[in-house]
């Protein structure tokens, strides 16, 4: 433990030296919260400024689809089965929890799996999945639709919301109006996707990327090894989290993603229409897809007045400089996305930022 605290200070010190202006951008929701917990924005020097970017997948499922999925399960024939963190994001007129107090049937469950089960235990009703994630929860879902098929069970379909997280990086480097010197690249999903993704966008956009893991250690590692490289002027894709992340990442969990889902393009919230960046079921397993089988279009974006969870997700703004953060927008009383799940950047800012500095 001693040598650990003598390894942090280090880094920090390593940190603390460095002179030369820099942005770095986590791209993963639990980094968001692990920052946040840690107080490291607090302790690092102005100069070195840590921005949130599009990593929680609950914040940036579009309004449009949230909308879609409520106006599904006020049919009394459906049971819609998803993750907490859904329940509470508002859509344009509603949320999941206020259509269950209106007598919907939305139920939460832990793993897709929960929602088969519920679909053999209820034969007489459609039971429909809101899968959710990224790379990391995707494998899972697409095993749970082979299992579907292969048991018959013909009342089961998922509504995938699921996205990539490499194409929206490409927007986040290509857009001229942000300014990020590199990434922090989420742990998760690497473990999937391993490195090459990253090494790809280095070379292309000349920034760094760090696949880090999520104690306060990693990430202060994370952070100095993206500073030696900005000081060196190297632009690599490397990884601290080696424990957990291999260069090749996972073979077998992509090779589920791919045999089950095919990319398309994905609207995200306050992002826009990003190319290949979600993933629908192929059409061989049609019949295990709720937007087929329901015949759901894409619902009109409206946007959310004043919430402007769309420049934080970017990193183009801090969450209280939301004109609504605190004031109309709250852990309580969420207006966007950002402020509902426990991954989002609004509620880890809310809930971590000393008072002063949310005022």
């Amino acid at each position: 433990m001693n040598n650990g605290k003598k390894y942090q200070q280090d880094l920090l010190e390593g940190i603390l030296s460095a002179d030369e202006n820099i942005s770095l951008m986590e791209v993963c929701g639990t980094h968001t919260m692990a920052i946040a917990k840690s107080g490291l924005r607090q302790i690092l020097p102005p100069h070195i400024k840590l921005l949130s970017g599009p990593g929680c997948p609950v914040c940036v499922t579009s309004q449009g689809d949230i909308d879609a999925i409520i106006e599904l399960v006020q049919n009394e024939d459906i049971i819609l089965v998803t993750f907490g963190d859904m329940m509470r994001v508002p859509g344009t007129r509603s949320s999941l929890q206020e259509e269950r107090s209106q007598g919907s049937d939305v139920r939460v469950a832990y793993s897709p799996l929960d929602a088969l089960r519920i679909a053999r235990e209820n034969p007489q009703k459609e039971v429909i999945f809101l899968g959710i994630g990224f790379e990391t929860t995707t494998p899972a879902v697409g095993l749970t639709v082979q299992q579907a098929r292969e048991e018959g069970v013909k009342n089961f379909s998922v509504f995938s919301v699921h996205k990539m997280v490499p194409p929206a990086l490409e927007l986040i480097f290509s857009d001229p109006e942000i300014q990020v010197d590199g990434l922090i690249c989420p742990g998760h999903v690497s473990a999937v996707i391993g490195v090459e993704p990253y090494e790809i966008l280095a070379q292309k956009y000349n920034r760094p990327c760090v696949i880090t893991g999520f104690e306060t250690l990693d990430i202060l590692e994370g952070i100095y090894m993206l500073i030696k490289q900005k000081q060196k002027r190297q632009a690599r894709a490397e990884i601290q989290y080696r424990r957990v992340v291999k260069p090749e990442g996972n073979p077998v969990a992509r090779e589920v993603i791919a045999r089950f889902f095919e990319a398309v393009p994905a609207r995200w919230r306050g992002l826009g229409v990003i190319p290949d960046s979600g993933l629908k079921l192929r059409d061989e397993y049609a019949d295990l897809d709720a937007r087929k089988k329901f015949n759901i279009t894409e619902m009109e974006e409206v946007p959310i007045k004043g919430c402007a969870c769309g420049e934080v997700l970017m990193g183009k703004i801090m969450p209280a400089e939301c004109p609504l953060f605190g004031r109309g927008c709250t852990p309580l009383q969420p207006v966007g996305p950002c402020m509902v799940s426990h991954e989002g950047s609004c509620a880890a800012y809310y809930r971590f930022t000393p008072a002063k500095g949310r005022s």
